[in-house]
């Protein structure tokens, strides 16, 4: 059976249909200590119910400055973010995994489509012996 959808072409609309949660964005302190402007941004999965899921940066950041999310990210409301830079309004509205940057002197956003969004890693060790769990089978109650 084919999915109603598979024909359908990609809009705007289709784009920006997602269930919007949160209300904060994760910006580059560089944003705003250097006082550049956001030219690259994209957006994740929400991790938690106050976060939109949307990265912002200047482009200026350096591997190991991104390393130190805590110390070199700071939340900050996507409003506040759009009444600094409106042209930030639209691109807001779009769902998870849209990529968006500007070159240095420019005001025209383009869509990226071959940047790989970062995840957090979890260090997860499965296992199915029981015995590395110290389970204690009558104290399990």
């Amino acid at each position: 059976m084919k999915s109603p959808d598979v024909d359908k072409p990609i809009t705007q609309e289709s784009e920006t249909n997602q269930t919007k949660n949160g209300f904060l964005a994760l910006v580059s302190k560089m944003v705003f200590d250097e006082t550049v402007p956001v030219r690259f941004m994209f957006k994740t999965v929400p991790e938690h119910l106050n976060d939109t899921g949307w990265r912002m940066y200047c482009g200026y950041e350096t591997e190991e400055y991104l390393e130190n999310e805590l110390a070199n990210m700071v939340p900050v409301p996507v409003k506040k973010m759009c009444q600094l830079d409106p042209s930030l309004t639209e691109l807001v509205t779009y769902n998870a995994g849209t990529v968006w940057e500007r070159t240095p002197g420019s005001d025209k956003w383009e869509r990226v489509n071959d940047f790989r969004i970062p995840t957090p890693s979890v260090d997860v060790d499965i296992t199915n012996d029981v015995d590395r769990f110290n389970i204690d089978p009558e104290n399990t109650h």
